[in-house]
Parts: structure tokens; sequence; C-alpha cells
């Protein structure tokens, strides 16, 4: 399962959520109610980072911890790797199983890979350019895997445990410098019908094969959309929070449930290491089922829990949230 800390965006962090207390609460429930033994957690704050990866060592859960840097140049980018290969070395001293992760889409997450001011302008402009795609990605590859090396070489100075970094495909990553071959990987309609051959060309390389990044939205057809689940959000221009869907869409939670459920069947029988739903709450997506549709942001909200506002939930009175039908699809696979 993927646990959010807080991203952080030009010194703004997504959520004020770190209440120790609350964060062992919910690994809690991750480890005995979701039957997980691996937690990705993920957040642009060190200090939120160790927090819950010791929180989670303590609960016996193998942690992946994973410093998510947004809209950061490379040397900034390296400084956060260092101090958290610091403090996830200390937390494996201490006798936790802890992989690290150097990183997620780095290329269209932050600045210095690609052209643009956003990762939409990144991508949009990556597609478009005049030499074709294919020579745009291959450029883009030799930046990425350059930087990769380095990043490496700083993080295994100062961490003796398992190196990963969760890629997208087009990345084309050299994988010799890491020991488990991550994807961020997403299933569109575009892409439904190879889908499987696919994970299990990937499954079939020398080394373990992680898959992040993957799950869907509560609304119909979110699932359709693969990585572009989220464009139906209207964000603050300022602030890029969200603020608004941008039109009337469905509930699905039993869409939602299905999505992963059948990702995790294809994971589990081509031949996947570690797969890690995204993920368990996603911080500015409340749940609002009153008043307007377009308000309600937890239909576009990958949680598998809903958020609430100003109230407890009833599965679980001691907290702010509720689960989805995602929730117990879950629970179900990973409990056999």
């Amino acid at each position: 399962m993927t646990y959010d800390t807080g991203f952080v965006v030009d010194g703004r962090i997504s959520h004020e959520r770190s209440d120790p207390a609350l964060v062992r609460r919910e690994l809690a429930v991750i480890r005995d109610d979701l039957h997980c033994n691996a937690v990705h957690i993920t957040g642009g704050d060190p200090d939120r980072l160790e927090q819950a990866a010791a929180a989670a060592a303590a609960l016996g859960l193998e942690v992946w911890f994973s410093p998510y840097p947004l809209e950061s140049e490379p040397e900034e980018i390296l400084a956060l790797f260092r101090d958290c290969a610091e403090r996830a070395e200390r937390l494996r001293r201490e006798g936790a199983t802890v992989v690290f992760v150097a990183g997620v889409e780095l290329s269209v997450m932050n600045r210095g890979f690609l052209p643009g001011d956003s990762p939409e302008e990144r991508v949009a402009l990556l597609l478009s350019r005049p030499g074709g795609p294919a020579e745009a990605m291959g450029e883009l590859g030799a930046r990425v895997n350059a930087f990769l090396r380095d990043a490496a070489a700083a993080v295994r100075e100062r961490f003796g445990g398992r190196l990963t970094y969760a890629a997208i495909q087009f990345e084309q990553v050299d994988w010799t410098p890491f020991d488990i071959v991550t994807y961020e990987l997403i299933r569109s309609a575009e892409v439904a019908d190879r889908f499987r051959d696919g994970v299990r060309t990937l499954a079939q390389g020398p080394k373990p094969l992680a898959i992040t990044g993957f799950g869907t939205a509560a609304y119909q057809g979110a699932g359709d959309r693969g990585g572009r689940v989220l464009d139906v959000v209207e964000h603050d221009p300022e602030t890029r929070a969200p603020v608004r869907l941008n039109g009337v869409y469905e509930r699905d939670e039993e869409g939602q449930a299905a999505y992963l459920d059948e990702l995790l069947e294809i994971f589990d029988t081509e031949g996947v290491d570690s797969a890690f739903v995204y993920l368990f709450a996603l911080a500015g997506y409340p749940h609002r089922p009153d008043g307007d549709p377009r308000d309600d942001l937890d239909r576009a909200g990958l949680g598998i829990v809903k958020l609430l506002e100003g109230g407890r939930g009833q599965a679980y009175p001691d907290m702010d949230w509720e689960p989805k039908a995602a929730f117990a699809a879950v629970a179900r696979r990973y409990g056999r």
C-alpha cells in the first residue's frame, strides 16, 4: 500500500495530517485490516517520512522509503536524497527491512529534464517535438540515466539496503545501478488488451519487478482514463490545490474496487515481486455527499478511503475517514 505523508511544492505541503498517533493508527489498519506486509511511504518532508517509516517498521512492515520531489531542480533532488538516505540507513541499522526509492517519475514531475512549467506541459512538449517522440525520448533517457547514476551513487554512500527508482517506461531507465526494477504502471482503455502481456514481459527480467502508482478514482469510467484520471479536477491557479470537479461524474466505488482487484490479480499471476496500491488516502479530496456533486472531490480521489469533513467514520469511529468499496476489495485480495 502507498501511504502519503504530504507532497511539497514551492514550500507548501499538501496536508497537515501529521499527528504521530494518527499515522501509527492508519499504518496498523494497513497491516491488520488490509493485510499488507509492505508500505510505500511517500512525501516531500524528510521528518514526516522518517516518522512514518519508523512507525511502519515498529509494526513489522517492510518499508519502501520514498522521497517524492516535485518541481525541484536536480541539485535539490540530490540534497533531498542524501538527507533521506541517512535517515533510511538509521532505520535499517535498527533492524527494519528498508528499500530506498530514489524518486518517482522525476523527468515529468521536476525541472531540469524536460522543457515546460508543469507535468502536463512537459509531456505535451515531449510528444509533440518536431523530431518525433522517439528521438525526444532517447535524449530524455540519456539525461535521466546520467542523473540516476549520480543519485544511486549518492544514496549508496549513505544507505546499505536495496535501492530502486519508480520509473515511467518512456524514461528508458538503465537498471544497472539498482537492485529492483520499479515501474509506475497504470492501465487505461487504450492498453487494456495488452496490459497483462506487458506485465509478463517486464517480470521476465533478471531483477525483481515492483509496480507502484497504479490506482484509479471512484467515478464512472475512471479506470479507462489511466493516467488522465485527475483531468476532471479544477485547481486553484496559484496554489494548484483541487477546487472542484469540472462536471458531474457519477460515483462508482465498485468500479474502483474492480479495477484494483483485476490489476492485483494480474500482478500476482504474472510474476510481479511487489505491488503497491496507490493509495490509502489522498489529502485535499474530501467526500462531500450533500450539495453539488461537482464539490464531491472524493469522486476523483484515488484513495481507498474517503476523507470526511468535520466528522468521524462509522467503520472506524476514531478516524476521520470511511472505507470505500476498494478498501474491502484490497483486503480480500491480500487476505488470501
